[in-house]
């Protein structure tokens, strides 16, 4: 009786694994994402130092070369077209030193950058001008491999199955030359298995190398890659989107602008039904193409941004149309709210004159007593239509709560049961409303220095001169001053600030105290005078 039982258990033990893999690896992308501009700077930063050393004193032509040919793989997969500089420089140099065998080294490098450029015939022209025999055995792998890469970016441009094959030759001439214990055979190894259809095979050796590998490898990329290819093919769209997505993360840590990923993630997103992430990694893909200048990349993320771009336009469109159907809602709302508010205020004057008529006719006739009986009986009759008017207002506001409460249980519920599996998806999904909040956020920033464009130099000089507080250059305002901002507008209380930029009251006193602190006149008076801001009148 407990076999059963201890079967669903592990397979519950298994999901939930599963779940939790999935989700760290979309947490860890959403962050590399974020922080692009930090791991190109990190990367741009590798450059000038090598930059530095050329203009360093005592650099024999030798050392030159070398720091040129370095460079140049820098930027290989970063900026073609500055790679292609660097390693014309080595060439000029290696023919001064008239030395043959750097200058065939330098040589099946540009061979190698002029194909994924889509410069083809040069490309070929300087392999074919390279003499196989005179190679010394270290330079075999790089040479095997330009011409790999020229056959399969010249295969790709047009379609020929004649260079697709040519490339396989290569690729086992490649295999021939390189170290059977080293990453890049095992590599090359495993994708000539998957172009053979030795899937099994090549999906055993690619998993234990993503696991021999971390994000700071680059060949972390193309492992993962080979791998997403494999389960694309399988149909196994959420394996598909794992390995693309370890694939980016590799790809964005080490700012490589030639990559796949981006593309594939987008495919695959759009292939999900999830939109809007699809249109933010092909507009990542056409970008690093543009940057690193691949033309292929270029061509490939081009031919499918437009059915991407539409879907998501069609998307914000609809968007769009349920906001202004909320928006004309929440305005009948309105509406009503305060033809409701003037009738109940019309109501109690109504009643105030009523009870200072009765008061006033109690004292003068006292002695109609009918009379005063009568006006009870109407002011009680007012008291219980406005009492009725009130219960049946809040009545209405309480059942419509209670309609939209069960209109979201229901789709909650029909998407549970897989009736609607993107409206389950919409349900679940937080990024909307993330995006929102931004633009909320961000709306709200324009929209308060345009009526107060001097509130930040205003707020500054209430601070001491070592205290300013200052936006990053990205932002309008940053958090304090968002506060500050709302305290400016008449919002004071920490709870109600609290609720609007979503932090917790603590935090929120945390920083109200800790910009009072740092300004130049006494606490008390400080949210006195930020509340003046604008204003042609101090306090």
């Amino acid at each position: 009786m407990n076999f059963p039982l201890a079967i669903i258990t592990l397979v519950t033990i298994n999901i939930s694994a599963y779940a939790q893999e999935r989700d760290s690896i979309s947490r860890r992308l959403r962050m590399v994402m974020e922080n692009r501009t930090y791991y190109d700077a990190r990367k741009s930063e590798q450059i000038v130092a090598l930059k530095q050393l050329l203009v360093a004193n005592r650099q024999t032509p030798r050392q030159q070369y070398a720091i040129h040919l370095r460079l140049s793989e820098a930027y290989k997969k970063y900026k073609a077209d500055s790679a292609v500089f660097y390693t014309q420089q080595s060439i000029a140099i290696a023919t001064a030193l008239n030395d043959q065998q750097l200058n065939n080294q330098a040589a099946v490098q540009l061979a190698w950058l002029y194909s994924t450029e889509g410069l083809y015939i040069e490309s070929k022209e300087l392999l074919d001008h390279i003499d196989r025999a005179s190679l010394a055995k270290q330079l075999l792998p790089d040479y095997y491999e330009a011409y790999l890469g020229f056959c399969s970016h010249y295969g790709q441009s047009n379609n020929n199955v004649v260079y697709y094959r040519k490339s396989e030759l290569y690729r086992d001439s490649l295999l021939s030359v390189l170290d059977p214990l080293s990453l890049k055979y095992r590599i090359t190894d495993a994708t000539r298995m998957l172009y053979q259809s030795q899937t099994k095979q090549a999906e055993e050796s690619l998993l234990l190398l993503l696991d021999q590998t971390s994000d700071k490898d680059p060949e972390r990329a193309l492992i993962a890659y080979l791998l997403g290819v494999i389960y694309k093919n399988k149909n196994d769209v959420e394996q598909q989107q794992k390995f693309f997505a370890i694939s980016a993360i590799a790809d964005v840590v080490n700012a490589i602008k030639d990559n796949a990923s981006m593309q594939s993630l987008a495919l695959t997103y759009y292939d999900m039904d999830n939109v809007d992430l699809a249109y933010q990694f092909i507009q990542a893909a056409i970008n690093d193409a543009i940057f690193c200048n691949v033309r292929y990349r270029t061509v490939e993320s081009s031919s499918f941004y437009p059915i991407i771009n539409a879907s998501f336009q069609e998307k914000e469109r609809q968007q769009k149309r349920a906001l202004r159907s909320y928006l004309l809602l929440i305005s009948v709302l309105s509406l009503v709210l305060i033809a409701g508010i003037m009738y109940i205020y019309q109501q109690m004057k109504r009643l105030g004159k009523t009870r200072k008529a009765l008061y006033q006719t109690n004292q003068q006739l006292s002695k109609l007593n009918t009379d005063l009986q009568q006006a009870n009986d109407q002011l009680f009759e007012s008291n219980h239509i406005k009492e009725e008017y009130i219960a049946h207002f809040f009545d209405i506001c309480s059942a419509y709560i209670e309609k939209l409460e069960s209109y979201r249980k229901s789709l909650h519920k029909k998407a549970m049961s897989n009736q609607l599996e993107s409206l389950m998806k919409d349900l679940k999904s937080t990024d909307l409303v993330e995006k929102e909040l931004e633009k909320l956020y961000e709306s709200f920033d324009s929209i308060f220095l345009n009526l107060y464009p001097t509130f930040v130099k205003e707020f500054n000089s209430l601070l001491l001169q070592d205290e300013q507080i200052l936006p990053k250059h990205h932002e309008l305002l940053s958090t304090e001053l968002r506060i500050f901002a709302l305290v400016r507008l008449g919002i004071t209380d920490s709870i109600k600030i609290a609720s609007f930029l979503r932090y917790s009251l603590r935090t929120v006193y945390n920083y109200r105290t800790k910009v009072r602190n740092k300004a130049r006149v006494s606490r008390d008076e400080f949210e006195e005078q930020v509340k003046a801001i604008g204003t042609f009148r101090k306090p």
